[in-house]
């Protein structure tokens, strides 16, 4: 297997940096496995791979979040790395999706470890903003940056400078049961992942048109691709938008004045002042 040049070497580990700074900030999308995975494919020239790899490994963390500060798998790095073994290797996306997951859940630790550094910059910001010094609170949340990026662009670092080794070491320690049993997971984890996002969706209140969508995908997936289910449940969105919006206008509107009294009834009173005035 041939090995990563250092100028590759030196792109993904930038690209590392601007994905966990994504990821602690505004979270536009280069954190995602998808994105990592897809840029890992387009810079070693196997953008397929890298697309099919990132696009599994999306779907295993749909729903996953770090809620209250948990730690989850660090799909970022291991989409990077398995995508790079992936292709460097030659084996395929399987093989790639297989090393990745036991990356992500190695590198868990480093998590840890980085948000253990991090208190200390944070202790050295609470101190600085006791005395007033709004520099050292700045440098020390600069710092804070600097240890939680460089806790996952080390081991990016000796996982693809030392790749071919790494993967040789990896090969002979797993037992071929168990990356037998990695890649039955990666078959069964995206499912996984759509079931915990399904939780937490509105299905019971808008089961039709998660049948529609199912039985396009289902029925016609020769005729109708992702994208095509995708517009169409944009359109059925819009529609169900518009009918809301028309419903709150027809209650904001105001109503008419009911006439309580009919014509009959005007009448007879009519009739009834006549009467009246002839007698007199």
């Amino acid at each position: 297997m041939d090995t990563l040049s250092i100028g590759i070497i030196i792109v993904l580990l930038v690209y590392t940096a601007i994905g966990v700074l994504d990821q602690i900030s505004i979270q536009i999308g280069p954190y995602t496995p998808l994105f990592a995975a897809a840029f890992t494919g387009f810079v070693m020239g196997d953008l397929t791979t890298g697309l099919l790899v990132g696009a599994t490994l999306q779907l295993m963390t749909l729903g996953v979040a770090t809620y209250g500060g948990a730690t989850v798998p660090d799909f970022l790095s291991g989409a990077i790395m398995g995508t790079a073994y992936a292709i460097l290797s030659g084996k395929g996306v399987e093989y790639g999706i297989g090393i990745a997951i036991p990356i992500g859940l190695l590198l868990t630790q480093m998590d840890i470890l980085g948000r253990m550094v991090n208190l200390f910059w944070q202790k050295r910001a609470a101190k600085f903003a006791e005395v007033g010094n709004a520099r050292g609170v700045e440098m020390s949340n600069v710092f804070g940056i600097f240890s939680w990026t460089l806790s996952r662009m080390i081991p990016v670092f000796i996982g693809l400078y030392f790749g071919e080794h790494v993967v040789n070491l990896i090969n002979e320690a797993i037992p071929v049961w168990v990356m037998n049993g990695l890649k039955a997971a990666g078959a069964i984890l995206p499912a996984m992942g759509i079931a915990i996002l399904l939780h937490y969706l509105p299905i019971k209140k808008y089961w039709p048109y998660f049948i529609i969508g199912f039985a396009l995908m289902a029925y016609f997936s020769e005729t109708f691709s992702v994208l095509g289910v995708a517009l169409i449940g944009l359109a059925l969105a819009g529609i169900a938008v518009i009918n809301q919006q028309n419903k709150v206008k027809e209650a904001a509107a105001p109503q008419p004045v009911a006439v309580t009294a009919t014509g009959s009834d005007l009448s007879d009173n009519l009739y009834a002042d006549e009467e009246v005035n002839f007698n007199d």
